[in-house]
């Protein structure tokens, strides 16, 4: 699969897509001279302000995107500690790590369960986890574009779209959590209301996030197809709003371990 993932893209909505970043940021305890690892860094400069908000001696961004780390290389001049490389969520393992830090990622990830197990895995005592997923699959936003990449003719590339099925429930992560060995967690479901300057705008947003896996499988004809017909079905369900309030909710976690 190709690596579809458009920097320009996914930055056009920067503002919205940081207040989750900040607000699990602000779970965070520092963790002075420590190590970090972000998991699905994507452009880099939230991983920037983390390694800088945290006090980590070591801060690695990891993402599969190579456009994505391209971007994301030039915040690390200058700043010591501070680095990118490429790689899968699925095959991280690391050990001693002070704080894994995941930020809208782990949801292209299957089997929560066993991940947070792995993830635990890699820290060192007393160390956190912290990750936020979102729980917007059941807005039109995502179900339409679920429906849409289920017929023909995109059924085939669509399979990479995530449906949210491996996110849980918060209180489901928080029994997770607890069972892992935590000692302080906080779980909470968050709504972003985000006013955005019309129904057009959401287009834009899942095309710069949840749709990239279908760009990746089809041409630009067919993608370019795929986004009218979204456009049209998402136009005959939320109407022509002008503004409109993006209500869109996220699960936050973050743990301390023994």
């Amino acid at each position: 699969m190709s690596d579809a993932w458009d920097p320009g893209q996914y930055e056009r909505f920067a503002a919205e897509r940081r207040q989750p970043f900040d607000d699990l940021c602000e779970l965070c305890m520092p963790v002075d001279g420590g190590r970090i690892v972000d998991l699905g860094c994507g452009t880099g400069e939230l991983t920037a302000e983390l390694h800088r908000a945290l006090r980590a001696g070591e801060t690695l961004g990891i993402d599969r995107s190579p456009s994505m780390l391209t971007d994301a290389s030039r915040w690390a001049d200058g700043v010591p500690g501070l680095r990118f490389a490429p790689g899968e969520i699925e095959a991280f393992e690391d050990l001693g790590v002070d704080l894994v830090f995941a930020n809208s990622s782990l949801h292209w990830v299957p089997d929560h369960r066993r991940l947070l197990a792995r993830l635990r895995a890699s820290l060192a005592p007393g160390g956190q986890l912290a990750f936020q997923v979102p729980a917007a699959f059941s807005h039109p936003s995502h179900r339409i574009a679920a429906e849409l990449a289920a017929e023909e003719p995109f059924r085939e590339a669509g399979r990479g779209l995530r449906s949210g099925d491996s996110v849980l429930t918060p209180a489901r992560y928080a029994e997770e959590l607890f069972a892992l060995g935590a000692v302080a967690q906080v779980v909470r479901l968050q709504v972003y209301g985000h006013l955005l300057p019309s129904v057009e705008s959401v287009v834009e947003w899942v095309a710069g996030s949840t749709l990239t896996p279908l760009r990746a499988a089809l041409s630009e004809e067919a993608f370019e197809e795929f986004l009218a017909a979204y456009h049209q079905r998402l136009l005959t369900e939320l109407g022509q709003q002008r503004p409109y309030f993006y209500a869109f909710s996220r699960i936050l976690c973050w743990a301390r371990f023994r």
